[in-house]
């Protein structure tokens, strides 16, 4: 599978490309075209995503966000998973895996889903980003915090720890909202710069 982007950052588009019988899970209405013989095929509930599949002859497949915004392929090494924010993901090879229940999350979140999803494995992993992408790359002990509703990704070997700003005030753990993120490199954090609603 391999990501070429274009219209960046403001609207961005990312073609996939699948060699044959590659397949690509997204959620179909995300497909601004594909190529001709590419079959969809669904995954689950009938409003989850969908899993495309290249013919023999290879194919692409064109996909657009719902909101504006950049588009964003972070390559998976198979050596460290990744923590998203639960609604990035715009696509997924099936080499990827979505890591359900994951431990630091229940720590994190306790019993409820919490705003961030766990993957691993090997691929290309493309984000749906409100506005464009920006990297914080933090040394070994660095400390940042950051506001939930711009996280969008950070890797395993980052330490993070969830807590309210005002504990008088309202917040929600499947949103964000009125809570702050503190994280302890290394490791880099990704964050789109407009928050999600």
């Amino acid at each position: 599978m391999h990501v070429r982007t274009r219209h960046t950052p403001a609207f961005g588009v990312a073609r996939v490309t699948l060699t044959s019988g590659e397949a690509v899970e997204a959620s179909a209405d995300t497909v601004l075209a594909h190529s001709f013989g590419v079959t969809r095929s669904k995954k689950g509930k009938s409003s989850g995503p969908a899993i495309f599949t290249a013919p023999a002859q290879g194919g692409w497949i064109d996909l657009a966000p719902r909101q504006p915004g950049d588009v964003y392929p972070l390559e998976l090494s198979g050596q460290l998973g990744w923590s998203v924010a639960s609604d990035a993901v715009l696509a997924r090879p099936a080499t990827v895996r979505h890591d359900h229940p994951w431990p630091a999350h229940q720590s994190l979140f306790g019993g409820d889903s919490g705003f961030l999803k766990h993957y691993s494995g090997v691929g290309s992993l493309v984000f749906a980003s409100r506005g464009p992408v920006d990297a914080l790359t933090l040394k070994a002990g660095e400390v940042v915090t950051v506001n939930p509703l711009f996280v969008l990704a950070f890797p395993d070997t980052v330490q993070v720890r969830l807590r309210a700003l005002d504990p008088a005030e309202p917040q929600s753990i499947r949103t964000g909202e009125g809570l702050a993120l503190d994280v302890a490199g290394p490791g880099t954090v990704l964050v789109q710069t407009r928050a999600r609603p």
